[in-house]
Parts: structure tokens; sequence; C-alpha cells
């Protein structure tokens, strides 16, 4: 495929940023960065403060927080969020959906954990959906935590957001790459958390995490226990502590507050949940359409009712190089189509964030017609 022609260029999107995350920024939130005195402020005055006051207002008006649930945020992305659970939100034995790469991590972390007993899997291959189920036999540890991504990144498959196991069992919902893009029943959860980076359309290194009352008492209590060390970089409690006061407990990076909280307040002008919602379904269709309509592709996700809208699967046949083609786009300046590394398949993934113009996804459609036609 090194012998492509270059596509002409009015075939190619206005914006060529196609990627699973990190999404691409609207300018609106960068120029945001030039407020005065913003950037290179200490985090602990009010001009930053406020930021992180407006972003937790924004999410809970967004997300129409139940009574007694809580926005809390912290350093190091949903992965540190990993941590901090098995630190200090599973009392003894969680049980794990896996579907994908990402569930499957968190997975290890908490098998890995020393404190905690293995936990207990149920497992799915990457295209399915693995859903728990309260009949598998949890031996004479029975799970205290039930853990799920709402929506799988490596593969985009969603799951449905449901309340795992008895009246004092917590449910942890990893809502990463699909939080405010779906609309969601928060009370189905105690800890649902994302980092910034894909629908907020801002920088990593950052976590997001919406927590119930029940939450934030497990977090107390095991703040409390004498049997384990709880660093305080992994404390709930002290996070929690710290996000009252409108601020995290080691320095943030300020553009992401800011280029966070320019986007949701973006996301509730223009409608909220359900726009946001229909922007990117309306983006995702046209993409699963045209899959389904190719002698060559087909949607990854085969249940219609599993697929992401904002992170679009795309297996090609044999007779296709997948990872050619998103180097040859790659180079024509559409980027960041690849398959998810860990998958290993020959695909492209494609996203389609709210903030993703439907105009580019047709262009982009158009790029990969004539790519196709060059190539077969």
């Amino acid at each position: 495929m090194n012998t492509l022609p270059p596509l002409p260029p009015e075939l190619l999107p206005h914006d060529g940023r196609f990627g699973c995350g990190p999404s691409r920024i609207r300018p609106e939130q960068i120029d945001a960065l030039r407020r005065p005195l913003i950037m290179g402020t200490s985090h602990r005055q009010e001009p930053v403060k406020n930021i992180v006051n407006s972003i937790r207002q924004g999410l809970t008006d967004l997300f129409s927080l139940p009574s007694g649930y809580e926005v809390a945020l912290g350093n190091g992305g949903a992965t540190a969020f990993w941590d901090m659970a098995a630190a200090s939100l599973i009392r003894r034995r969680a049980h794990c959906a896996v579907f994908g790469e990402f569930g499957a991590k968190f997975a290890e972390e908490i098998r890995r954990a020393p404190h905690l007993v293995a936990p207990i899997v149920t497992e799915a291959p990457a295209g399915q959906l693995a859903r728990i189920s309260l009949d598998e036999d949890e031996a004479d540890t029975p799970a205290d935590t039930f853990v799920y991504p709402h929506h799988e990144t490596s593969t985009g498959v969603v799951s449905p957001v449901y309340r795992c196991g008895n009246a004092d069992a917590l449910t942890l919902v990893d809502g990463t790459s699909i939080a405010g893009a779906m609309s969601v029943d928060l009370s189905q959860s105690d800890a649902y958390y994302f980092s910034p980076q894909k629908v907020f359309g801002s920088d990593g290194g950052l976590w997001v995490a919406i927590l119930s009352p029940a939450a934030l008492q497990r977090a107390e209590e095991l703040n409390g226990a004498t049997d384990r060390w709880i660093p305080k970089f992994l404390n709930v409690s002290s996070a929690v502590a710290q996000s009252r006061k409108n601020q995290t407990l080691n320095t943030p990076a300020i553009a992401t507050l800011v280029m966070m909280d320019q986007q949701i307040q973006w996301m509730l002008a223009q409608g909220g949940l359900e726009t946001m919602e229909r922007r990117a379904r309306q983006s995702s269709d046209l993409l699963y359409a045209w899959a389904e309509s190719s002698s060559v592709a087909h949607p990854f996700v085969e249940a219609p009712e599993l697929r992401s809208p904002v992170v679009v699967t795309i297996e090609f046949d044999e007779v296709v190089d997948a990872k050619a083609i998103a180097s040859h786009l790659r180079r024509q300046g559409i980027v960041d189509i690849n398959a998810y590394r860990g998958v290993g398949r020959n695909q492209l993934r494609i996203g389609t964030w709210p903030a993703t113009d439907l105009e580019d996804v047709d262009a982009l459609i158009g790029c990969l017609d004539f790519v196709l036609e060059h190539a077969l």
C-alpha cells in the first residue's frame, strides 16, 4: 500500500483527529488557557479552585447526581483509581466482569493486592459482553465489591450500568471513555469514575469519580482499619477531603482542569447528555452502516445494542491490510485510527466523540472508499 496515491484534497476532513483517546480538543478550549492569572499559578488559590468548583458543579448538573452523591477528583488518571479502589474501597474480595483490555487490567491490579482475596472473574471474549451474575459460585468468601467497565475502550463494547450484590456491596463502574456521551442512572453505581481525555476533550493525568454515600462510608471505614496500609495518594477519603476544598492532594495540571471545565460548560449549553449521545450516535451510525454495507469489512461488535457510540471498531477481511491503511491515512493528516494494540486484530478503531463533526466522519468514509478502491 506504499504505492497508494495521495488522497485528493477535496476528500479530506476539516479535522483529521479521530483518536479514541486523547480525543480532539475544540479550539475554544485552547483559547481558554490564555485567561490571565490561571496558567502558572497556585492550584490552592481562588482562581484555580473556582475552576475545580465549576467542574464539580458542572458534573453534578450534567449527570443529575442522586442525593448524597459527590464528585471527587485527583491526580493519576483512571489507572490510579484502580489502585485507589484496591487500597481503600474493596474490603476483602471483588467480583470483576472482564470483556476487554481495561477490565482485565483492573482485575489484575486487584489480584496482585496482597491484602485482598483473589477476585472472582466473569469473562467474555473481545467484542462480546461479560455481565456479572450473582448465581455464580463465590466459594467461601463472597464479594463485597463488584467492578466492570461501562464501556470497553479497547473494543467498543458498551455494558448496561447495573447494581450488584446485597445492600452492603459496592458497585464500581469504569466510565472513562463513555462518561458524558451516554445517559446513565448513577444510582445504579457507587463509584462511576473516568478520565478527562476522552469525551471531555482534555488531557490525561486526572481521575474523576462520582461517589455514593455508601462508597464514602466504605472509604472512611477502611481509612480507619488497622489491618492495612493505605498510602495517602491512594486514599479515597483523603481525595474526597481535598475535593471538598476544590483542590487535589498534589499539584494538578492546570491546563487539564481549564479544558475540562470548558468542555463541560459547552456540553451543558448544547443540551446535556441527551444531546451529546445523539451527536455521537449520528457519527458512529454512519460508520457502522458503512461497514455493514462493505464487501471487505464489518463492525467488530456484532450485537448492535452493544456497539459503542464513541469508539467504532471495524474489522477487515484478510485481503485488506488495516494497519497499512491507517499508516497511509496518517501521512495525509487523518490520525490515530489504529486498532488497539492489545487486541491484535485486523481493525481500525475510530473515535466519534460528541465534539467530532458529522461532516468530518462523512469525509473520513469517503477517504476510506478512495483507499480501498485503489488497494483492492
